[in-house]
């Protein structure tokens, strides 16, 4: 832009001027108000379905022709604990099972951190209703729901910055008197006085 002392060249640069700011800001707000991007969150369409050939009771059959085999990780007193991993989008998580005579007596997944805590909590709340018990330590918490068919399920979350999952379990409440040497994987993984597990 020029600059000279003739008022009536002054007025057009000026206009010229202007038009390239509406111009612009005309086009930014098209761009912006056209990015319809939807933004969900990370286990929005993640399904507890995912899990329920890993229930207790459920049979290790039915859950080796959805899974595969696994990796069996130990085998004490006839008990196998077997590891599996869940795919979801891009990320895999494991869930181990202990195994008798192909009943599955429980199941501990290791949810991915970036799941939301309010999301996988609610879904938990719509199958089962709410939790019947709860139990809060700084910023963990367990939730625990005792089942009609004899399973006890437990959902442990914390929260930093957000609020995310950290475990699910799935226990036969009151386990056959032949059992003996069985101790459930939530026992083994979380260590005594802690909430650390040890994966």
């Amino acid at each position: 832009m020029v600059i000279t002392k003739n008022p009536t060249e002054l007025i057009v640069n000026k206009t010229r001027l202007h038009k390239i700011i509406i111009h612009s800001i005309v086009a930014i707000l098209f761009l912006v108000n056209n990015s319809h991007g939807k933004v969900e969150a990370p286990n929005y369409n993640f399904s507890l379905d995912a899990l329920q050939f890993f229930a207790p009771k459920a049979s290790l059959k039915a859950l080796q022709a959805k899974y595969g085999k696994g990796e069996v990780i130990e085998e004490n007193s006839g008990i196998k604990m077997i590891k599996y991993y869940v795919a979801h989008i891009r990320y895999k998580f494991p869930v181990y099972v202990q195994v008798k005579d192909d009943q599955l007596l429980d199941f501990f997944a290791k949810l991915p951190s970036y799941f939301l805590h309010d999301i996988f909590h609610q879904s938990l709340i719509n199958r089962f209703g709410k939790q019947d018990g709860y139990f809060k330590k700084e910023a963990n918490a367990i939730y625990q729901w005792n089942n009609e068919k004899g399973v006890k399920y437990i959902y442990s979350g914390g929260c930093s910055i957000t609020c995310f999952p950290i475990y699910y379990t799935g226990i036969i409440a009151v386990p056959d008197s032949g059992l003996l040497g069985y101790k459930p994987l939530i026992e083994k993984f979380i260590t005594k006085g802690s909430d650390e597990l040890s994966l």
